[in-house]
């Protein structure tokens, strides 16, 4: 009965079925399964076949958002039963949208992504200037700070927030990633970001092999 459970919960992530996740997580509970049994055995992997769907061009953004939801609000539930050593955290991720920018609907999709596959993260918002994302990571103990640029216009601002992060000393202390519509690879490279992520997906699975490569 647990692994019939188990199956019917990775199936409700998949299909985005966020009622149906958080009522089988529930009756899991009631049922007295381990918070991390349910984690590691019924939501990682719906979420994981989810990001493969995607990757392949299987899934695209609508159902992205709906499972990442469906996931987030079934993390949440089990959240306060996880006993530190079990708890579900790969690392802290700062993120934001750069100066002169205020689109956020790309940083927030990475964020529910980043959130359901096991990441603390700290939004600083849409308009952050370089001196808000310095005293950020020096207050903080962050893994990866992640900027976005929309616009073409702004990206000259993510080039500013990566020197000022430089010029304040604190680039060993964080690693660095970059996405949206105009960025590329070669803009990435040549500012001196770790990782450049094509969309949310990509930005889980590259925030997590900086994490096991620094480890």
């Amino acid at each position: 009965m647990t692994i019939e459970l188990f199956e019917k919960l990775t199936k409700s992530i998949i299909e985005g079925n966020h009622e149906e996740s958080l009522r089988l997580t529930e009756e899991a509970i009631e049922k007295n399964i381990p918070a991390n049994s349910i984690l590691q055995e019924g939501l990682i992997p719906g979420i994981k076949t989810v990001g493969e769907l995607f990757s392949n061009g299987e899934y695209f953004l609508p159902e992205l958002l709906v499972s990442g939801k469906a996931m987030s609000r079934a993390v949440d539930r089990i959240e306060p039963l996880l006993s530190k050593k079990e708890a579900f955290h790969i690392g802290r991720y700062l993120i934001a949208t750069v100066k002169g920018d205020i689109h956020d609907i790309g940083k927030n999709i990475v964020i529910m992504m980043l959130k359901g596959n096991g990441w603390d993260v700290t939004d600083l918002g849409v308009d952050v200037s370089p001196e808000k994302v310095c005293n950020a990571i020096r207050e903080g103990d962050y893994d990866i700070f992640g900027m976005s640029t929309l616009l073409t216009i702004t990206m000259p601002a993510a080039n500013e927030t990566v020197e000022a992060i430089k010029e304040a000393g604190l680039r060993e202390k964080v690693k660095i990633m970059i996405g949206g519509a105009p960025v590329t690879q070669d803009f990435a490279d040549r500012i001196g970001a770790d990782e450049y992520a094509k969309d949310a997906w990509e930005a889980v699975t590259k925030a997590q092999q900086l994490v096991a490569g620094a480890s």
